[in-house]
């Protein structure tokens, strides 16, 4: 069996995966609040721990893998969005604008992730589904004195929970010397984190033993994990802005409520993403949604190899230079697999690439070695195990029909071989090089692929 090494953020180190119970390998990875598109940077976990789960359903079975990440569907940007819509007229009731902008959003959500090529998850559960389960697990800390109840709030008392801290690497006592936190008047410690809130008659709410209110953040991912997953799974993950506080509340909510078992084994964060060197923000001009590339005609396909090549520890950059490097790839490598049937297996370079702590850059160079030595088999299961090259996936390269040319190119190109006069090929050649078309010219015949830059409109001003 492959042997997985991940880096684990709890240990800061490197460790061979071995599961609480091969059977039934258990990843939880936090999910998108929706209530709008998601952004490139919110990709970026959706593709690195689709990787992860098509690994580990390659070594322990695609039966034995339990995928979980969840929807929070309740969230005051929600309420706020679905307020604008009852404020512009609406006249529905609020949790009906709710339920409509939740259910819009999910579905946004899927068609973009679906572009990317990535797996459903085995579950996906929204926050909603489980208010009783959190308000057990509230009551139970309430009962063992690691949470109070005040002016119809709960809080998380962090005192109470002596490793907090650890997995982000900081103390208490840091925390609150580092930050400027207006202490709530209902908060014991400026450090204590909420978890139930009232609502009042314009807010969503749910009835409780602390009057009607709704779940804080933190609290919904470790009642969701425990109800689907167990008290103890193996992996848990998000982007590294989920490290604290969010992260770190679910470990403490998650140890006091269940002090006999280990909530996740192992930690793992992927860093941010950047665009052009800069980091992506509305105020600079380059903030963008998977939607927004998709509509300007860049191939999800495109996005995940860009992605694909930085490891996920690392920032990653968004560039216009990768996304053309990552177009010209794959249009040479689907001209290469067609009619081809895909080999039994992924490459075991591809497959030891990945399985040394989803190594994706090496994996790429993989697939870049099995197309330079001719294994096209090889490269086509190997792209499809990363998620590449799918038979969905290439309706965006089907349009391009170049034959017309090739055809031109090779009767020029005979003729010059008898008369010994190659301008008119030379000259239709840099045309279709200028238009970002790939031209290979052999014995055999003209070989024309559409490449990085490829521009249907400078090839229809050819004649």
């Amino acid at each position: 069996m492959t042997t997985i090494q991940l880096h684990n953020t709890a240990t800061r180190t490197k460790e061979v995966f071995a599961p609480i119970d091969p059977l039934n390998v258990r990843m939880y990875v936090c999910g998108p609040t929706v209530y709008d598109r998601a952004h490139l940077g919110n990709a970026r976990p959706v593709v690195v721990f689709d990787v992860l789960f098509r690994l580990l359903r390659h070594v322990y079975g695609a039966d034995h893998v339990t995928y979980a990440r969840n929807f929070t569907d309740v969230d005051d940007k929600i309420n706020a969005a679905a307020q604008a819509r009852k404020a512009a007229g609406d006249a529905r009731p609020l949790e009906a604008l709710i339920r409509e902008r939740t259910e819009e959003t999910i579905a946004w959500y899927h068609a973009d992730m679906d572009a990317l090529g990535a797996l459903r998850p085995t579950l996906e559960p929204r926050a909603t589904d489980f208010i009783a389960q959190m308000i057990a697990m509230i009551q139970s800390l309430v009962a063992s004195g690691h949470a109070y109840a005040k002016d119809g709030h709960v809080l998380f008392r962090v005192r109470s929970y002596a490793a907090y801290g650890a997995l982000s690497g900081r103390s208490v006592d840091d925390m609150i010397a580092g930050a400027r936190v207006e202490i709530a008047p209902f908060k014991e410690d400026a450090m204590d984190f909420v978890l139930w809130k009232p609502s009042d008659g314009d807010l969503p709410g749910w009835d409780s033993p602390w009057g009607r209110g709704r779940p804080g953040w933190h609290i919904e991912c470790s009642a969701m994990s425990h109800e689907l997953l167990g008290a103890a799974f193996d992996i848990h993950g998000g982007g590294l802005d989920l490290q604290f506080p969010h992260h770190e509340n679910e470990i403490a909510q998650s140890h006091c409520a269940h002090p006999e078992a280990g909530f996740a084994k192992v930690w793992m964060h992927n860093e941010m993403l950047q665009v052009e060197g800069k980091k992506m923000s509305k105020s600079l001009g380059n903030f963008f949604t998977v939607r927004d590339l998709l509509d300007k005609g860049v191939p999800g396909e495109v996005m995940r190899l860009v992605f694909l090549g930085t490891h996920y520890s690392k920032p990653m950059d968004w560039t216009a230079e990768k996304a053309a490097q990552a177009e010209a790839a794959l249009r040479k490598w689907r001209g290469l697999v067609a009619g081809v049937e895909p080999a039994p297996s992924p490459l075991p370079g591809v497959v030891s690439a990945l399985a040394d702590d989803l190594n994706t850059a090496g994996a790429v160079a993989e697939l870049h070695a099995a197309a330079a030595r001719g294994d096209y088999a090889g490269l086509l299961a190997s792209a499809q195990f990363m998620g590449l090259l799918g038979t969905g996936q290439g309706a965006w390269l089907a349009a391009v029909d170049l034959s017309k040319w090739a055809d031109q190119l090779g009767s020029l190109r005979a003729k010059a071989m008898a008369s010994k006069d190659f301008a008119a090929v030379d000259a239709l050649k840099a045309a279709l090089v200028a238009a970002g078309v790939d031209v290979r010219m052999s014995k055999t015949g003209v070989d024309l692929t559409p490449s990085a830059g490829f521009d249907a409109a400078k090839l229809q001003a050819l004649g």
